[in-house]
């Protein structure tokens, strides 16, 4: 036997050796006998002994609060007013709204694709991120050429989806004090 044989099985004992003696002589697994042969009384068993996890102690765990985005105003107005285009992207965690290429009849070599960020759920001016992007393309879309808009378009865009989000809050405000009215009474 040549002397690396020799060091190689040394080595390979030794390994197992140290991993046996992590589990103080004891092999994975533990006694079978003290398990009940039953899987759901082992399931059972395991959980009241904490062996075991629920799904339901880890969504207790995860950080962050949603709310549905049709409460959120903001996100409806946005909503609303680019309802004519097709949607490409809409992520409310993500907080992103992302359309698809749109152009009318008029103009079929041009089209344009709106994003939306929200960078908070208040409504204020500096709530939302609007980009418009313009592609206009020659030669039935092979040869197109890109740029990001500014100006007017994504000045107006973003105060009416405030001006929509502002009448959502104060309808959804007066729809409250109705309701508590009506408990009171």
């Amino acid at each position: 036997m040549s002397s690396s044989k020799t060091i190689k099985i040394i080595a390979f004992f030794s390994l197992i050796s140290f991993f046996l003696s992590g589990c103080n002589g004891k092999l994975p697994g533990g006694d079978a006998r003290k398990f009940p042969a039953d899987p759901k009384k082992r399931v059972e068993q395991n959980l009241k002994e904490g062996r075991g996890f629920r799904l339901n102690d880890m969504v207790k765990q995860r950080g962050g609060v949603f709310d549905f985005a049709s409460s959120n105003e903001l996100w409806r107005a946005s909503l609303d007013v680019i309802d004519f285009m097709p949607l490409s992207s809409v992520n409310y965690s993500g907080g992103i709204i992302i359309t698809d290429w749109y152009s009318d009849n008029n103009t079929p070599n041009e089209s344009i694709k709106i994003s939306i960020r929200f960078l908070t759920n208040e409504i204020r001016s500096d709530a939302l991120e609007v980009k418009i992007f313009n592609r206009k393309c020659t030669d039935s879309f092979l040869n197109c050429k890109f740029s990001e808009l500014d100006g007017n378009l994504k000045i107006e865009l973003k105060k009416e989806i405030l001006k929509k989000a502002a009448i959502y809050k104060k309808d959804q405000a007066s729809g409250d004090k109705n309701s508590k009215n009506k408990k009171k009474n």
